[in-house]
Parts: structure tokens; sequence; C-alpha cells
């Protein structure tokens, strides 16, 4: 950053119109926090040091840049946090994961990849604001926009900047939105004011997202073992699934929302307005078996700007694999399991043949994964 000095009415107007442009592009909440994150990189080398990141080996990597900002973007004075809600309308969350036959994506997978929609939408945020600076003679901007790209804990730096508070279950939540929605940054040199609003932890004594887990991901409120977290396990995973976990996963082959499908403050919660989000070729109420019987050509067709496509074929068929085994022994799961077996690969063979015993086999079905309960969830949180 040059020594130009920047008018304190200049950056207090041009905060006001970064939080007006932000709703223009469609984001639901914009704000702006300080770089301060000692605490939180403590507590991401904490949870490091317990093995709990599994295969994502990325997580311990960067060093310092993940709490250093500066390191990342030199000359970072300011991080620009952004939040836009993803829930699509009419997504048969409950009926579809209590529906053995039916395959569970997670309702941020449903449409178009939302790295670039939030990406893009940044990027033109960042364009007004360098326009706006361009004002000033001799102020060189330094900006880099990021969607879960990068080495930023953006969790933290959403906390900071008022746009919710860090739940139990490890996700942001804000007592009037509750927490489907993405988070996005713009890191930007600009001595911008920075929002003093952050929300306090308001999850009170309520445990439900750590007693519905699937697969008892959370060791501790706050805490998040990846390693038996389903969203690791079928997105992030490369290998056989623990073989002890598969039962527990249920219908669920990509993703998992459990943890927030429970929560109180989701009463609250809205549906996205963005097309680009809505789900595409029936993923929210398909059959785990046509699915299954998509040609690899079909998968790379139907996931085209998905953020699915990520996992590839061969992982894809893995989860399915494991969601037929979940399901009820119907004749023709049985038949799609045994047909696709001898072309597949050594990964996906040993899963078929997991889900072709439990369901030729009745005393190998159990145990079953927990049933999704009926929507007897703690008492409506009290709002300040």
């Amino acid at each position: 950053m040059p020594d130009t000095v920047i008018p304190t009415p200049f950056l207090d107007s041009l905060a006001a119109d970064i939080r007006r442009w932000g709703v223009e592009l469609g984001f639901q909440q914009v704000a702006i926090a300080d770089t301060d994150l000692a605490a939180p990189g403590e507590r991401l080398q904490q949870w490091l040091d317990r093995d709990y990141q599994g295969d994502m080996d990325w997580m311990g990597s960067h060093g310092a840049k993940r709490w250093e900002p500066a390191q990342l973007v030199p000359g970072t004075q300011r991080v620009i946090c952004a939040r836009m809600d993803y829930l699509p309308p009419d997504s048969n969350l409950i009926a579809t994961l209590r529906d053995r036959d039916k395959a569970y994506v997670s309702r941020y997978a449903l449409g178009r990849d939302y790295h670039k929609v939030v990406r893009k939408r940044l990027g033109e945020l960042a364009r007004r604001i360098e326009e706006r600076a361009a004002a000033l003679p001799g102020l060189a901007v330094q900006q880099r926009p990021f969607v879960d790209s990068a080495p930023v804990l953006e969790k933290p730096l959403a906390a900071k900047a008022g746009l919710g508070w860090m739940g139990k279950h490890t996700l942001i939540i804000n007592s009037n939105a509750g927490s489907w929605f993405f988070l996005g940054e713009i890191y930007t040199s600009l001595p911008l004011p920075v929002d003093h609003s952050e929300q306090p932890d308001r999850c009170g004594n309520c445990s439900a997202c750590l007693t519905i887990c699937p697969t008892d991901a959370f060791p501790a409120p706050y805490q998040l073992d990846a390693r038996r977290c389903i969203s690791y396990l079928t997105i992030e995973h490369k290998g056989a699934i623990p073989e002890s976990l598969r039962p527990l996963m249920g219908n669920r082959v990509f993703g998992c929302d459990d943890c927030q499908a429970i929560c109180p403050w989701n009463r609250y919660a809205k549906t996205s307005g963005e097309s680009d989000f809505n789900p595409r070729h029936g993923l929210a109420d398909s059959q785990l078996v046509d699915l299954f019987l998509w040609t690899e050509s079909e998968f790379e067709t139907k996931t085209a700007g998905s953020p699915i496509r990520r996992i590839g074929y061969e992982r894809w068929l893995r989860n399915l694999a494991v969601g037929l085994g979940n399901g009820n022994p119907a004749a023709h799961a049985i038949q799609a399991l045994s047909a696709r077996f001898p072309d597949a690969s050594p990964l996906v063979q040993e899963h078929i043949a997991w889900a072709l015993r439990r369901l030729q086999s009745p005393a190998l079905s159990t145990p079953q994964p927990k049933p999704f309960p009926l929507l007897r969830i703690p008492a409506t949180p009290v709002r300040d």
C-alpha cells in the first residue's frame, strides 16, 4: 500500500457502498473484518494435531498463510466477507433422507457449482471497489476474491465480520438466516472501517446437531473429526470407505446435511432466489439405482458445472454402491450391482461386493443408519 492518505469519510462511504453493492449482486449480507486470526490459527493447529483432517493434507500446508492473510495476499488489511443463501425451494430434504431407495445429495450440490456463482459476484464487487478507489490519485489497491479455494479461514472471518457465530457443528449460524448459505471473501489492502457486530454464541444447551450425526463425527461441541464425517467420506476421501462406517451412511451419497436440517435456527432460513442453485437432473429426488446406472458419459454430461463433478465417476459409483447396500433388497438393485461388477474398478468392486452381501443376506443388514426423526426439534430459539 503506497503512502497515499485515504480520507476517513471516503473509507466510510466506500464501506457503505460495498454493503449496498453486495445486496445488488445477490448477497444477503456483506461485512468487513480485520485480519487478527491468531486464536483461530491456534485452534486449527490443535485440530491438526489430533489428525482430525484425515487425508486432507492440504489443511496443514501453507503454514501461517491461513491465519495471517497478508502472507497470502501481501498488503491485506481487511477482509470483506459475504454470504449467499443456497437452499432451493421444495428440495424434499426430509422425505429423501427417510426413503432408503432414494439418493440424498447435499442441498448445496444440487445445482450449479457455487464456486463459479459466488466468485463471479465477488469479482464484480472487487471491480466496483477498484473503480471507486481510482478516484483517489496514486492509490493502488491490492485485492483478491476467494470462495473455498485457498488457505482462508473463512468461518472465523465470517464470525469476526458478524455474519454469524460458529455453531457446535462448526458451521456458521446467523440468528436471522440459519446456516444454509455460502461464504466468500475479498482480501483487500484498503483500511476500511471494520464491523463490530459479532453475534454471540446462541447455541445454548442445544445439542441436536451433535446427536443427530449418523456417524458420531463430533467428539465434542465445536469439534469435527472429519475422518468420520459423511461429507468427508463421500467427497474428500479417495480410497475405500471404512466398512464400519458404511452402514451408518444410509442413502447419503454426496455430502450430508443432518446437522443443519435438525438445527432449530434454520427455522429462520430463507430459500434461495438464485436459479443457479435449483436442482438439476432430478438430483433432489432420484432413485439410487437410477443414478448408479448412469454411464460415465452420462455422469460427465449431467454433472457439468456441478460440484459433484470433482469426485469423478469412480467415487460416484463407490458412494452409490454404499447407498444401495443400505437400501431395500429389491431385485432391480441387486441386478444393477451385479451387472456393474465385472467392469468396475477394484475400488468400486469392493463396495459393490459389500452391498451385495448385505442385500442378499438379511443378517448382514445391521446395523442400520439412524433414522432421521420426525421434526420434534428443540424449541424455537429466542432472538434478541
